[in-house]
């Protein structure tokens, strides 16, 4: 397996399937004795930018509006 520049693996089939990862899982690396360890996580880790704003907007206008306001007259 190599690292790309970018510090990112691709994790094989086999172990994804076996581990129960899929996209957007949540996964932490566990230490044990100078062994490294990928675990998923029960609680997804909500530390993203917009990922606690999320489903907290309150808006006035309808989407109709919200879209019409997106678009080239």
């Amino acid at each position: 397996m190599r690292v790309t520049t970018k510090g990112q693996v691709t994790i094989p089939r086999k172990i994804r399937e076996a581990l129960g990862i899929s996209p957007e899982t949540e996964i932490d690396f566990v230490e044990d004795s100078g062994r490294f360890y990928i675990v998923k996580t029960d609680d997804p880790d909500i530390t993203g930018k917009f990922k606690k704003l999320r489903g907290i907007a309150t808006a006035e206008m309808s989407t109709d509006e919200i879209m019409s306001l997106t678009r080239e007259s």
